[in-house]
C-alpha cells in the first residue's frame, strides 16, 4: 500500500499523558508510521516536531472555559486543510467545522466515541450542544468510525441518512513485564485481597449504585475506588458518605504502573460504565487478567461477552459480590486467563492497526 498522509486531531496530543484520545493517537500513530504512512497528530501548545518517527503539528490552546476545546479543535482544522488525504477527528463535539478540510480535497472520519450527550456532567446548554454535533458530525463527515457495534445501531436508530459507518474496536495492551505490588503495599492492601473500581466519580458509572450493593454485601474484603474526589460535587459528597473500613477512597492515581499494579492485583474490578462504546478502562482490566463484575448494558455485553458477570441494581451487586468472593481459585484463574484471550484476540493494537490500514487502502 502507497503511504498516505492522515492527520490526528482531537486529542491534547502524545506521548499520552491523559485519557483515552491521547492512549488512542500514541498507539495508533506509532504503528501506522512502522506501516509506512505518513501520520502527523495535532497537539496543544509546543514541544518535540516528532515522536517516535510520528509528525507532531503544535496548535495554542487558549483557556476560553467551555469554549477551550471548540476552540482548538477548530484551529487545528483550519492547520490541518491542507496536505492531508485523511483528516480524522477524534470526538464529535466540533463536527460542525469539519467540513473545512473536504473544501480543499481530503477525506474527513470523525470518531464518534460514546453518547456524550447522554453524561449528567455536563450542563443543559453543553448537552444540547453535543446532541446537535452528533447530528452535525453525520452531515460533515466522509466516514463515521465508531469503536462499539453498538454506537452504530445508536447512529442507525436516530438519523435517516448516514456517511458510511465503520466499526473499528479501540485497543489495549498487556503490561510489559508484571507489576509488583509495591504500590498496593504502600495503601496498606495485600494482593487478590481487595477489589477495584477506576473511573470518573459520575452518576453514568453506576458508583453510587457499586458502593451501595458493596456496603450491603457481607464481605469485609476492602473495595478500593479510584477517581478525583471533587469536594464540591454533590455526587461525590454523597458517594463519601458510604466511606467505610470496607470502601476505601483514596482519589486519583495517574502514574501508569501504580494503576497497572492496583489492576493486576485485585481480585474483583468493578465496571460501572454506561453511555460509552468500547471502554479503555475495562479493556485494560480484562489485559490485566480481572474478574470483571460490569453495568449490565449493552456496551458492557459486547465487549466482554461471556467472560464477564453483569449487575443490574445495587441489591443484585450485592448478591454478586458474595457469589464471586466465594468462588474457588482454580475457577478465578481459568476466568482470568479467559479474558485475557478475548483482548488478546479481538482488541490487541495489531488488529486496530491492521483494520484501520485495510480502510486506508480502500478510502
Amino acid at each position: 500500500m502507497a503511504a498516505r498522509r492522515l492527520a490526528i486531531l482531537g486529542s491534547r496530543g502524545i506521548p499520552a499523558r491523559y485519557g483515552g484520545f491521547e492512549t488512542f493517537a500514541q498507539e495508533i500513530a506509532t504503528r501506522l508510521v512502522d506501516s509506512g504512512m505518513d501520520v502527523t497528530v495535532f497537539c496543544e501548545n509546543g514541544g518535540p516536531p516528532k515522536y517516535e518517527n510520528v509528525q507532531l503539528t503544535y496548535v495554542p490552546a487558549k483557556r476560553l472555559g467551555p469554549l477551550t476545546t471548540v476552540v482548538f479543535d477548530l484551529r487545528c482544522l483550519w492547520r490541518a486543510r491542507k496536505g492531508f488525504d485523511i483528516v480524522y477527528m477524534l470526538g464529535y463535539g466540533s463536527s460542525l467545522f469539519c467540513f473545512l478540510p473536504r473544501l480543499w480535497g481530503s477525506s474527513v472520519w470523525i470518531n464518534m466515541d460514546g453518547i456524550e450527550w447522554r453524561r449528567s456532567k455536563w450542563t443543559l446548554p453543553a448537552r444540547t450542544w453535543l446532541k446537535v454535533m452528533e447530528w452535525f458530525a453525520t452531515k460533515t463527515a466522509s466516514r463515521l468510525i465508531v469503536d462499539a457495534d453498538a454506537i452504530g445501531e445508536h447512529l442507525r436508530s436516530r438519523y435517516v441518512r448516514l456517511p458510511k459507518i465503520s466499526m473499528i474496536p479501540y485497543g489495549a495492551a498487556e503490561p510489559k513485564r508484571l507489576p509488583d505490588d509495591t504500590f498496593v503495599r504502600q495503601l496498606g492492601l495485600k494482593a487478590k485481597s481487595y477489589n477495584l473500581i477506576v473511573c470518573r466519580l459520575e452518576p453514568e458509572n453506576h458508583v453510587l449504585e457499586i458502593v451501595q450493593g458493596y456496603s450491603a454485601s457481607s464481605t469485609d474484603t476492602p473495595l478500593v475506588v479510584v477517581g478525583g474526589l471533587p469536594l464540591e460535587n454533590s455526587y461525590v459528597r454523597h458517594l463519601m458518605k458510604y466511606e467505610a473500613s470496607t470502601i476505601r477512597f483514596v482519589g486519583s492515581v495517574y502514574e501508569t504502573e501504580q494503576i497497572w499494579s492496583l489492576r493486576y492485583n485485585c481480585r474483583i474490578y468493578f465496571h460501572g460504565h454506561s453511555v460509552g462504546g468500547t471502554n479503555p478502562s475495562l479493556l485494560e482490566a480484562m489485559a490485566a487478567g480481572n474478574l470483571v463484575l460490569a453495568h449490565d448494558n449493552i456496551f458492557n455485553r459486547e465487549v466482554l461477552g461471556r467472560n464477564g458477570y453483569y449487575f443490574e441494581d445495587a441489591q443484585h451487586l450485592a448478591k454478586l459480590v458474595q457469589h464471586l468472593m466465594s468462588l474457588d481459585d482454580d475457577i478465578v484463574r481459568e476466568k482470568m486467563n479467559e479474558v485475557r484471550d478475548r483482548v488478546r484476540m479481538r482488541y490487541s493494537w495489531d488488529s486496530v492497526r491492521d483494520a484501520y490500514l485495510k480502510l486506508i487502502s480502500e478510502s
